[in-house]
């Protein structure tokens, strides 16, 4: 697999033409390799780091609230397991969220939509990735109707097809991307085609793929169907191989999300070696 893995980074890098510009570089979970996941310290972070925005992740509480958390339960991240959405909000909070990832960062709390949006300072972005599915959208609609951020602040992704459908029903002004996996199963199930991905862009309504940064898979012949079928804008996602973060640089993402800004942002920057 690496060795295939390599040849199709070569070949792509090969077929393309001259370097596009302006890419995005979207912090994951904020600037994750450094700091915890989803947490205030990880967006403010990645914004020192000179990130164009950050990505965030978002579950809807029984008890109405929209939090910031990625996983299901919360025992990777806090050591004890609740499950997000059936554990009130308060209970939730009270959680530390940050002395996992070292102790610097001890008493981090869960932070909810509002305290993410407002933390998006003027001219960055964020990327809102829904984890529930459409039930979440109208709760999110409230919270973004009273923030002050700017229409082209915000964008809405999610791998769930119905939520992005949903997000363009009742948010048509605010860009939303249909989240797709491109590695092979271990059941050996074969990642969807462009067709497949172009048909469910459409029955959703979705703005833009963002898709899984697998040259073996998400190349410049998909891409340029994507072109072809009217989706001209792509994102990548989760890019720490500067190898990786060239292809989509030169194949023209419009953004690139990675664990670590400022450290892809000097690499790619840096002439290639020959």
């Amino acid at each position: 697999m690496a060795i295939l893995r390599c040849a199709a980074i070569l070949w792509v890098v090969s077929a393309v033409g001259p370097s596009a510009s302006g890419q995005l570089i979207i912090g994951h979970r904020g600037a994750s390799h450094d700091a915890p996941e989803n947490t205030l310290a990880a967006f403010q972070l990645a914004l020192e780091q000179g990130a164009d925005g950050f990505e965030a992740d978002f579950y809807l509480l029984d008890d109405g609230h929209v939090v910031c958390f990625h996983d299901k339960d919360t025992e990777r991240i806090a050591g004890k397991k609740l499950l997000l959405a059936q554990t009130p909000f308060d209970e939730l909070r009270a959680l530390d969220v940050g002395s996992w990832k070292a102790p610097r960062w001890r008493g981090e709390r869960m932070p909810t939509l509002e305290e993410v949006l407002s933390a998006v300072p003027e001219g960055k972005k964020i990327f809102i990735e829904l984890k529930s599915g459409p039930e979440i959208v109208a709760p999110m609609v409230k919270v973004i109707e009273s923030s002050s951020l700017a229409r082209d602040q915000m964008v809405v992704i999610s791998f769930n097809a119905d939520a992005i459908a949903e997000s363009k029903k009742q948010l048509p002004h605010l860009k939303a991307c249909w989240l797709c996996r491109f590695k092979q199963e271990k059941d050996g199930k074969i990642p969807p085609t462009a067709d497949q991905v172009i048909a469910t862009l459409k029955r959703i309504g979705a703005d833009a793929l963002d898709a899984e940064a697998v040259p073996e898979y998400f190349n410049e012949a998909f891409i340029r169907r994507l072109q072809e079928a009217g989706f001209s804008e792509f994102h990548v996602w989760t890019v720490d191989e500067p190898e990786i973060a060239r292809v989509y640089r030169d194949l023209g993402a419009a953004s690139i999300t990675t664990n670590r800004p400022a450290w892809l942002r000097e690499k790619l920057e840096k002439p290639e070696s020959r």
